[in-house]
């Protein structure tokens, strides 16, 4: 018995110390194999997170016009009964994911208006050159310095009068190149981008087959000692949208019976309806900073001119179809044997004249930062010119005595020029403070005379705006 119990122990031990740690090694594979899985699972997911870049800002507000219902370009027109406001002018947040010479952007802008989409673009780079890179969805469109300058950045709280005339929106649906050398090319300083768009900005689909060309050549340089940086730019904007109606209008001058002469708008009679109505801009802009010891100083200035297609109301960028006033159609209704029984009436609008301008635009930026603090002050000087070929006192003149086949100018035709001036205090790296007053001026006309003191041109319109901002940036 004790013998037995002696060779099934000796079997045993013999059992353990040969399997066990077969065993052993396979339970340890598994375990090193799940760590191994788990470890590249973290891996993929931190190089996945290394990739994506979320950033984002909100701008909160207060206003202050001096009347009630002003419009205005500092953030929309006040409401009929507001004379001042609390908004979130902007609340973005913005993914951009990047992967082998490619790049996904989407931003957001959330306020109290809604949700709306800001950008949503691919871009591709060459991988051999690295010197061409295509993107094609809505971004912003590539004409002077101050469209593509992030609204977080930029020292005043709007951008000019011109820039939101003629480019609301700042973005729009289309596809570009931008040619420009790596940043470790001796010739990563210049850059030529192009490309073409809707036309219509990033809020609406295109209402005609037209497409737009938009494109900027550009230099940015450095002094040798880098205490000054300075950027030049030359832009083009090439395009036009589909006239509606078989009329446009065109400014020329016009002989009064009295021998008076004038500009006018006159009918061109060779204009056929769907015939593309040319809308064609040229601008120019400068940049400088100096790195002084009181503080960094920087000048920006840009200036635009061209032809924009509009209509009698306004000389915006149209997104629609423009369209003219609404009209009553009244329709007879009868019964069966031809007699009337009633009148039914419906609204109707018809799309509008078009009415063709030379126009111009200007602003130039003084930022000074208060030597090493975190102030800084602004000053910026802007004008829009929206027909160049009228003057103040040419305005709605003589409307009445115009011969057959002209039309009188009218307040879509004022210039306005605007003087800002504002505060800044950068609390940390996150946040900013902001004061800021526009003084906001328009030309004068006798003829263009109203009992609505908002419309009354015949003087200078109250609609200055104070805004108070808070901005957060991540």
């Amino acid at each position: 018995m004790i013998k037995n119990i002696t060779r099934l122990t000796i079997l045993v031990v013999v059992f353990l110390t040969t399997y066990l740690p077969v065993f052993s090694q396979e339970e340890g594979k598994k375990e090193t194999d799940t760590l191994t899985s788990f470890i590249e699972k973290i891996k993929s997911d931190v190089d996945f997170l290394k990739r994506l870049k979320i950033s984002g800002y909100v701008q909160a507000q207060w206003q202050k016009a001096p009347q009630a219902g002003i419009d205005s370009y500092a953030g929309g027109n006040f409401s009929s009964n507001a004379d001042n406001r609390f908004s979130l002018r902007r609340g973005r947040v913005k993914f951009a994911y990047e992967w082998d010479y490619s790049q996904f952007v989407l931003q957001i802008d959330v306020t109290e208006k809604g949700v709306v989409i800001k950008d949503a673009y691919a871009s591709i780079t060459d991988p051999w050159t690295r010197y061409f890179t295509a993107t094609a969805g809505m971004f912003n469109r590539p004409f002077g310095y101050e469209i593509a300058y992030s609204s977080s950045l930029r020292e005043s709280p709007e951008r000019s009068r011109f820039t939101q005339t003629l480019f609301p929106g700042e973005r729009d649906l289309g596809a570009k190149l931008l040619i420009q050398a790596p940043k470790t090319s001796r010739f990563n300083f210049l850059s030529l981008e192009g490309g073409l768009f809707n036309g219509t900005g990033p809020t609406t689909v295109d209402f005609d087959s037209y497409k737009d060309f938009t494109g900027r050549l550009a230099i940015t340089r450095n002094t040798v000692n880098e205490k000054i940086r300075y950027g030049l730019g030359v832009s083009y904007y090439r395009g036009g949208w589909r006239q509606g109606t078989p009329t446009n209008y065109q400014m020329d001058e016009v002989t009064l019976t009295d021998g008076q002469k004038l500009n006018a708008f006159h009918v061109d009679t060779t204009s056929a309806l769907g015939d593309r109505l040319k809308r064609e801009y040229f601008g120019a802009d400068l940049q400088l900073v100096f790195d002084f010891p009181f503080g960094i100083t920087q000048i920006r200035s840009e200036y635009v001119f061209g032809t924009q297609p509009g209509t009698s109301k306004t000389s915006i960028s149209p997104i629609i179809q423009p369209l003219g006033d609404a009209s009553l159609i009244t329709t007879a209704i009868t019964d069966e044997q031809g007699n009337i029984t009633g009148y039914s009436t419906v609204s109707k609008t018809e799309p509008a004249d078009a009415y063709l301008r030379r126009f111009n635009g200007f602003y130039v930026y003084f930022i000074q930062n208060i030597f090493q603090t975190k102030h800084q002050i602004v000053f910026k000087y802007d004008w829009y010119d929206p027909n160049t070929d009228v003057d103040a006192d040419e305005l709605a003149a003589h409307s009445k005595e115009l011969p057959k086949g002209y039309k009188a100018t009218n307040a879509v035709d004022l210039k306005y020029y605007t003087i800002g001036i504002g505060w800044a205090y950068r609390w940390n790296t996150h946040v900013k403070l902001s004061a800021y007053y526009d003084f906001v001026n328009n030309e004068t006309s006798a003829y263009l005379t109203s009992t609505n003191v908002l419309k009354d041109f015949s003087k200078d319109v109250e609609d200055d705006v104070f805004t108070l901002r808070l901005q957060y940036k991540f």
